[in-house]
C-alpha cells in the first residue's frame, strides 16, 4: 500500500483523486451528472528533453484567469476529474484555482529514473534535479496553460512537500507562494529514514522497499508475521534485510546501508543549505506529533527566518500526526481535540494564505508562528519562534523514580536495568502492523506507554500531581548522565503527559477490550527520541563508549507548545531500545551496525545517574 493513502486517509485534499478508491469507503452519493471540473492529460518538457506526466483539473465553466496550485508527487496523479467538489478542497475550490497534478521524475508515465535523491545543483546550468524539473514545469504551465493568471502556488505533504519546498532553491517569477508540509531536509539527521543517525528500520522495510520495487506500483514488504515486531527479529541483521530479502534491488536501502556516518551521501543532498534570501511567501507546516516527519518543515523555517527581511515565511503547528491536518482531524489517536482542527487550519489558515497571495484578496498573516497548544487546544499566535517570554528549567530524574525541579543531593545513586537486543522494547504495543495499510502506524506517537511502563528495561520516573498548570513552549531537551557496560548503546527518552485517574467517567457497558484502553491514567507522549551513543562526539566519526563511564547524553526532543495541566503528572521513561521503529544497537561498537554480526549483539548494563534531567522552556 501507498505511504500517501495513511498519509492522509481521511482527505482527498493532497492525495491523487485515483488513489483513493484503493481504500474501503463509504458508499458515494449518486453522481452528478457531470463533473465540476474539466480534466486534461499532457506531457510537460524538461530542459534535458524529459517529459513529465502531468495533470489539468480546473473549475468547469468560463471563471476568468485564476491562480494555478500545483503539485509534484512520486504516488500517483489523478485518471480522471472529480465527480464532486473534494471536500478538503471546499474552502480553495471556492475562490477558484487550475489543480495540477505531476508525477515526479522516474514514476508512473514520467520519463527518467526515479531515485529518491534530494540533491540540487545550483551552480550547474546542465544539472537536471527536483527543483529544476519544479521551475520548468511552472515555465511551462504559465506559458502553455489558458486562463492562468500568470500566478502559481505550491502545495504538498510529505514527498509533496518536499518537491514544493525545493522549488525555493530558484524559484521560478511565477511562484507566488509555497506551502511545505511535512518536509524534510536531510536524511539522516531526522524525519524519514533515521533518528539521529538512528535508522528506521520498519520504515525502511515498508516505505523505502515499495517505492524502488518497480516504476508503477508500490508493493508492501513480506512479512512473514502478523507481527512485525517478530518478523525483522527473526531476519535479525540489517545485512540480512539487505542481502536476503532485497536482494540488492532496493538500490536506496543498500546505500543507507552503507553509509552509517553523517557524510557526503547525506550532506549533499541537504537542499536546504542552498536556500537564500527568502523571496517566496512560505506556509511551513508540521504536526508535532508526525510519525514520518516530525522535523524538516521546522528547519526550512530557521532557515528562511536568516534572511526574511519581508516576513515572508510563517511556520504553523498542531498536535496532528503525519499529514492529518488535511483530513478530519478531532482526534489525535485516543486523545479528544474537542472540534475539527483539520478544517480550522485549511479554513483560517491555509485558504487565506493562498488567497492573499495568489487572488490578491484578504490580509497578510500578523504572525511568524501560529500553534494550535496542545493540551488546551487553543490557537496561538507568535511574533517569534520559539516565542520570548519562556524561561529554561531544569527537571530533575530522581533515584527514588520521582522527577523534581529541585537538584538532587550529590552522591544520589543510580539506577540500573539490563538492555537485552534479542528482546528489544517494542515502540508499540504488539502484534505491531505493518506501516501500511493498517491505521495503528499513524497514531503511535501519541499511543498510551502503559504498555512498557513496568518492562525491567524501562526506568520509570513520575512527578506529583501538578498544582497548577504548566506551559512548555520552545525546543525541549533532554541531558541524561549515563552510562553502559557496553561499548556502544541507544538511549531514548520520553516525555509523557499522565492524566488523572479522573480524567472521564468510563462507561462499564463498554464492549469488551475498552476497559485497558481508556483514558483514565493515559501516559500520554508528548515528546519521545533516541540517542545513538556512538554519534555522541562526532556523526562523521563514531567513537567507542568507554565501558562504565557516565557521560553526558543530549538528546534534543524538538519543538512543542503543551500545557501539563492542573492535576496532571510529568512522567518521563528511559530505554535503550525501541523496535522495530529504530534498528537495534548491537551495544558492541563495530565500524557499521548496518553490517554488524549476529555474534556482535550482546547484554548490556545501562546506568541513569545523579543530574540527568530534562530542559523544559517553561512560559511565564
Amino acid at each position: 500500500m501507498r505511504k500517501v493513502l495513511i498519509l492522509l486517509a481521511a482527505s482527498t485534499a493532497l492525495l491523487p483523486l485515483s488513489l483513493t478508491a484503493a481504500r474501503p469507503q463509504t458508499p458515494p452519493p449518486a453522481p452528478t451528472a457531470q463533473s465540476p471540473f474539466t480534466f486534461e492529460k499532457v506531457m510537460v518538457p524538461m530542459r534535458d528533453g524529459a517529459k513529465m506526466e502531468t495533470v489539468i483539473i480546473r473549475p468547469r465553466g468560463p471563471v476568468g484567469p485564476l491562480p494555478i496550485l500545483f503539485q509534484r508527487t512520486p504516488y500517483g496523479i489523478p485518471d480522471s476529474a472529480p465527480p464532486s467538489v473534494p471536500g478538503s478542497w471546499k474552502s480553495l475550490a471556492e475562490d477558484g484555482y487550475i489543480f495540477v497534478f505531476q508525477s515526479m521524475r522516474g514514476r508512473f508515465g514520467s520519463d527518467g529514473t526515479f531515485t529518491l535523491s534530494t540533491a540540487v545543483h545550483p551552480n550547474d546550468p546542465k544539472a537536471v534535479d527536483e527543483a529544476t524539473d519544479a521551475y520548468d514545469s511552472i515555465d511551462w504551465l504559465v506559458k502553455n496553460l489558458p486562463d492562468n493568471n500568470g500566478k502559481v502556488g505550491m502545495w504538498g505533504v510529505s514527498y509533496p512537500g518536499f518537491a514544493a519546498a525545493v522549488a525555493l532553491v530558484n524559484p521560478h517569477p511565477a511562484l507566488k507562494a509555497v506551502s511545505p508540509q511535512a518536509a524534510w531536509i536531510d536524511y539522516w539527521q531526522n524525519d524519514d529514514l533515521h533518528r539521529g543517525g538512528a535508522l528506521r528500520l520498519s520504515y525502511v522495510a515498508d516505505w523505502v522497499y515499495s517505492l524502488q520495487q518497480t516504476k508503477e506500483l508500490l508493493e508492501d514488504f513480506p512479512y512473514d508475521s502478523v507481527d512485525t515486531y517478530e518478523s525483522l527479529l527473526k531476519i535479525g541483521t540489517l545485512e540480512g534485510l539487505d542481502k536476503e530479502y532485497f536482494k540488492g534491488k532496493i538500490p536506496m536501502a543498500t546505500a543507507l546501508l552503507d553509509h552509517p556516518n553523517h557524510d557526503s551521501f547525506y550532506t549533499d543532498q541537504n537542499w536546504q543549505k542552498a536556500l537564500g534570501k527568502t523571496t517566496v511567501p512560505t506556509l511551513n507546516v508540521a504536526g508535532m506529533w508526525d510519525q514520518e516527519d516530525p522535523w524538516g518543515s521546522w528547519q526550512i523555517y530557521a532557515k528562511q527566518q536568516q534572511n526574511d527581511p519581508d516576513h515572508l515565511s510563517t511556520m504553523v503547528a498542531g498536535p496532528w500526526a503525519h499529514g492529518t491536518w488535511q483530513g478530519k482531524m478531532d482526534m489525535l489517536g485516543n486523545i479528544p481535540l474537542g472540534r475539527d482542527t483539520g478544517v480550522e487550519f485549511r479554513e483560517q489558515i491555509q485558504t487565506p494564505f493562498f488567497r492573499y497571495w495568489l487572488h490578491g484578496k484578504g490580509a497578510k498573516p500578523d504572525y511568524r508562528a501560529r500553534i494550535l497548544q496542545s493540551g488546551s487546544n487553543v490557537w496561538k499566535s507568535y511574533a517569534n519562534w520559539p516565542p520570548k517570554g519562556t524561561t529554561a528549567k531544569s527537571l530533575y530524574l530522581r533515584a527514588d523514580g520521582s522527577l523534581s525541579f529541585d537538584a538532587p543531593p550529590v552522591g544520589e545513586p543510580c539506577r540500573d536495568y539490563v538492555s537485552d537486543p534479542a528482546n528489544p522494547v517494542p515502540f508499540r504495543e504488539r502484534p505491531i502492523s505493518p506501516t501500511y495499510p493498517r491505521p495503528e502506524w499513524r497514531w503511535w506517537e501519541s499511543a498510551d506507554q502503559r504498555f512498557v511502563d513496568h518492562r525491567p528495561d524501562v526506568l520509570s520516573y513520575t512527578s506529583a500531581p501538578l498544582t497548577a498548570d504548566l506551559t512548555v513552549t520552545g525546543a525541549l531537551a533532554a541531558e541524561l548522565q549515563a552510562s553502559t557496560s557496553g561499548t556502544d548503546s541507544d538511549f531514548i527518552v520520553k516525555l509523557i503527559d499522565v492524566l488523572p485517574d479522573t480524567q472521564v467517567q468510563f462507561d462499564q457497558r463498554a464492549p469488551l477490550g475498552a476497559y485497558p484502553h481508556q483514558l483514565n491514567g493515559y501516559q500520554w507522549p508528548i515528546a519521545m527520541e533516541v540517542r545513538r551513543g556512538r554519534f555522541l562526539a562526532s556523526d562523521t566519526k563514531p567513537q567507542a563508549l568507554v565501558p562504565g563511564k557516565v557521560t553526558t547524553w543530549d538528546v534534543p526532543l524538538r519543538d512543542h507548545d503543551h500545557v501539563f495541566q492542573k492535576g496532571h503528572r510529568i512522567m518521563v521513561q528511559i530505554q535503550s531500545s525501541w523496535f522495530p521503529v529504530i534498528d537495534r544497537n548491537p551495544q558492541t561498537f563495530v565500524p557499521n551496525i548496518g553490517r554488524a554480526k549476529p555474534g556482535d549483539f550482546v547484554k548490556a548494563t545501562q546506568k541513569v545517574c545523579t543530574g540527568s534531567k530534562l530542559v523544559l522552556p517553561v512560559m511565564r
